[in-house]
């Protein structure tokens, strides 16, 4: 039974905090780490002491995790960034909420003491002598020690502490994975070892002037020497103790919300039931008001996890060759049951939700390909642009002719003239891109035209069918993505308070073509109207659009495989990094690296000089054994990956890769670790420096083709659209979900069942049930109660064979040595 964890946290924003510059003010910007590892950093909000940053991420993380913490930054332009303060959570405290955590917390002093991180791999034991019992301890390595030295590395030597005896291990200089191989022993009276008595071996930074740093502590229960004759393991190092100190608030406060998603999984065979009821909601001739599997599971999806299921149905349904007929039976619900025209899907149902999360999954590449040029353009020549009287700021305004100041006309004028220059682009953009659009996108709207045509065939409703399509493809898509292009991957800073105001009108603007303009000038915002004419005059190509839209057939995606794995002509992310050379430690920083500009399909990761040279070089992503971060003093530079890849022979090669910031590499490597995360030859462990000089800069150590000192983390990486489909995670999802509603479900169409009817009911989980049609209410609440014995039988099988699991497993755990 494999076990997954998901963490999702968002940043909302902070509040009061401290002003760290001159001016009065700070920019502020929030460091994430999980176990003091660098996942996430936000944008900086600049000039801002209640900063709004509204930024979320996913971590998937198989390994477990044990520590969460949010660090708040003040940027300096020179010099080394201020700390504000920060936030911890371990795993424990964000598991012991029962829903999602969300509130305000204080920012806390950050504790030097308190930063540590890493492992250390002892063995332990008690040896007895004539008059003396002797504890003996094989301080064998470490790795992953915080840096402490301004050369991103530490000198540490360990020390074995026991009441007041102590020895220490030799200092082995600049590294952070140091290989002592000493042993280290205690010469013990028998009285002085009691079970009480606690072992600690603690590890140091040496420091030739002042006082040594702390690098993190291991404390053993003496009575667990007693109980095993050998004890050795890797041990995580834990930090002094000393509790955090509340500020009373004077550090400021950050607003959180953070989830914690643990999930033990069954072997596939015990969720094909699970899967059959949901597939058979779609294959098997049902009515509108007939019960099925979804309609069961929309009962008892909450608000909360509503969009979560979405995206979950939306990827079960892809890997089944499905997802059409499940949107279409979806829409049809929502269409069959919505008589007034204008409130079509303007509520966020199951429907809605399903529809927005299928077009992220399939359709973010093609997104980028439509509004990345144009979101560019406007980042880069950042207008000041405002329309509203109440707003314009004449001191923000550039000179726009010699005639002296300007005026509230002239800027008027001007932001007219470029949101029209923009908003053409934008809409031209969009309506010329029939064939960029996915053809699973395409047949998903024709089905949904289909159904609001069959429901509103009335002549005074015949912009309905092209205005439900529209408010998804411009209301739920496009203008988000413009409002916001940083949360859709399309820019990795939010923009200035300039550039933000200039995307908030292009984004209403935008919204009203969507609606075809037929609200236009029923609002309060009547300083748009300079706007309404070009949006009137973008209604006729916008109709013209759609209808080009969904003018495919269904055949060209009945036969295409989903997105169960990358298609090899997709093209999952692209753009220019720097590639290092590995040799050369003397070469001056510009000799170094390439410039040189990437391309990752499901098959190769490939780069040339520019987009468009001819000549690539390229790795295989069949190839690929392990991609990983590379210390800061292998390169004296940040932000650097490596992708090794080894060859037919077993040789291995190393890349090494330098991308532009924290965010831009953990997309990187999420993103290849994602294409090639069923490869077989992964490797275990990893060197985090370089061979060069004759030695690994990371461990120290001389031979090339020793072991990785790190432990690698090829199953760690950030949640977003492309996720590889994953049956298991995604069934596991929706049982704990139909788990929560089950008395729900109980209730309503099994009030009298006991437990020999629920008996009888496991004897039939495998009879099918089909509809013939009968619109008799009697016969359609039997079939409801049949299914949903069904239904409720499955969940008790799965919560069965989840409890047998855990059984095995804590019986084995109790069986086990600690010896590894």
């Amino acid at each position: 039974m494999a076990k997954n964890t998901s963490l999702y946290f968002r940043i909302v924003e902070g509040r009061n905090l401290p002003a760290k510059d001159v001016s009065g003010t700070s920019d502020p910007y929030c460091i994430v780490k999980v176990d003091n590892e660098v996942v996430a950093r936000t944008a900086t909000v600049w000039k801002n002491l209640n900063p709004f940053w509204g930024e979320e991420y996913t971590l998937h993380l198989p390994m477990g995790f044990h520590s969460l913490s949010f660090q708040v930054m003040d940027e300096d332009t020179i010099g080394h960034d201020d700390v504000i303060g920060k936030i911890s959570l371990t795993k424990e405290a964000i598991g012991s909420q029962t829903k999602v955590l969300d509130s305000w917390m204080n920012l806390t002093r950050v504790d030097p003491d308190e930063e540590v991180q890493g492992e250390i791999h002892l063995t332990l034991q008690l040896l007895k002598r004539t008059e003396k019992i002797v504890l003996r301890c094989d301080v064998i390595e470490a790795r992953d020690l915080a840096p402490r030295d301004v050369s991103g590395t530490s000198d540490p030597f360990a020390r074995l502490i026991y009441n007041n005896h102590s020895a220490e291990t030799s200092i082995i200089k600049k590294t952070r994975f140091p290989h002592w191989g000493e042993t280290l022993e205690l010469h013990l009276d028998p009285q002085e070892l009691s079970e009480e008595g606690t072992v600690v071996v603690e590890v140091w930074d040496w420091d030739m002037v002042g006082k040594n740093d702390f690098l993190g502590k291991v404390e053993i229960p003496s009575a667990c020497l007693h109980k095993t004759p050998l004890l050795e393991s890797w041990f995580r190092l834990l930090p002094l103790g000393n509790n955090e100190v509340d500020a009373g608030g004077k550090l400021g406060a950050l607003r959180l919300k953070v989830r914690l998603v643990e999930d033990q999984i069954l072997p596939s065979l015990y969720y094909q039931p699970l899967i059959d009821l949901l597939v058979e909601s779609l294959i098997s001739p049902v009515e509108v008001e007939d019960s099925s599997a979804l309609t069961m599971l929309e009962e008892v999806t909450t608000v909360e996890s509503r969009q979560d299921v979405a995206m979950t149905l939306v990827k079960i349904y892809l890997g089944q060759g499905l997802v059409v007929p499940f949107l279409d039976y979806f829409n049809t619900q929502e269409v069959n049951h919505t008589t007034d025209p204008n409130t079509l899907f303007r509520s966020n149902s199951l429907a809605s939700k399903a529809m927005e999360q299928f077009m992220k999954a399939v359709g973010m590449l093609y997104l980028h390909e439509v509004l990345k040029p144009i979101i560019s353009r406007i980042f880069d020549e950042k207008k000041y642009i405002e329309l509203d009287p109440c707003k314009i700021d004449l001191n923000h305004t550039r000179r726009i002719s010699f005639k002296g100041a300007v005026s509230e006309a002239e800027v008027r004028d001007s932001s007219v003239e470029m949101l029209q220059s923009y908003l053409t682009t934008i809409v031209e953009s969009i309506v010329g891109s029939v064939e960029q659009c996915p053809p699973v996108m395409r047949v998903a709207f024709k089905q949904l035209h289909k159904r609001v045509e069959e429901q509103f065939a009335e002549p005074e409703n015949e912009d309905v069918k092209y205005l439900a399509i529209s408010g998804f493809f411009f209301l739920r898509f496009f203008a988000p993505a413009i409002l916001t292009p940083k949360l859709f991957q399309l820019r990795d800073q939010h923009a200035d308070t300039r550039t933000s105001r200039t995307l908030l009108l292009l984004a209403k603007a935008l919204q009203s073509v969507g609606n075809l303009g037929l609200q236009l000038g029923h609002g309060k915002e009547h300083w748009m109207a300079p706007l309404h004419p070009i949006i009137l005059r973008s209604v006729a190509s916008v109709k013209d659009f759609l209808d080009k839209l969904i003018d495919i057939d269904h055949d060209v995606v009945s036969e295409m495989p989903q997105r169960g794995v990358f298609l090899p002509s997709v093209i999952v992310k692209e753009g220019y990094l720097h590639k290092h050379k590995a040799e050369g430690a003397q070469l001056l920083s510009r000799f170094a690296s390439k410039k040189r500009y990437f391309w990752l399909t499901s098959e190769t990761l490939s780069y040339a000089k520019t987009p468009d040279w001819q000549v690539r070089s390229s790795m295989p992503i069949h190839c690929v054994c392990a991609v990983e971060r590379v210390d800061e003093n292998a390169f004296q530079q940040q932000n650097v990956m490596q992708v090794i890849t080894q060859d037919n022979d077993g040789q291995l090669q190393t890349t090494y890769i330098q991308c532009k910031n924290v965010n831009e590499l953990n997309q990187w490597l999420s993103a290849i670790r994602k294409v090639s995360i069923y490869n077989e030859r992964m490797l275990p462990s990893f060197h985090p420096g370089t061979h060069r000089g004759g030695k690994w800069t990371c461990c120290l150590q001389t031979e090339r083709t020793v072991p990785g000192c790190s432990r690698t983390h090829s199953a760690v990486t950030l949640g977003d659209w492309s996720d590889p489909l994953d049956p298991d995670v995604e069934a596991q999802t929706i049982y704990k979900q139909f788990l929560q509603g089950r008395d729900k479900l109980r209730e309503k169409y099994l009030p009298e069942a006991d437990a020999d009817q629920m008996a009888r009911n496991k004897e039939a989980v495998n009879s099918d049930i089909h509809s013939d049609g009968a619109e008799c209410k009697t016969d359609r609440v039997k079939a409801g109660q049949s299914l949903a014995a069904r239904l409720l039988t499955v969940i008790e099988d799965l919560e069965e064979a989840h409890a047998s699991f855990r059984g095995r497993n804590e019986e084995d755990s109790t069986n086990v040595v600690l010896n590894p």
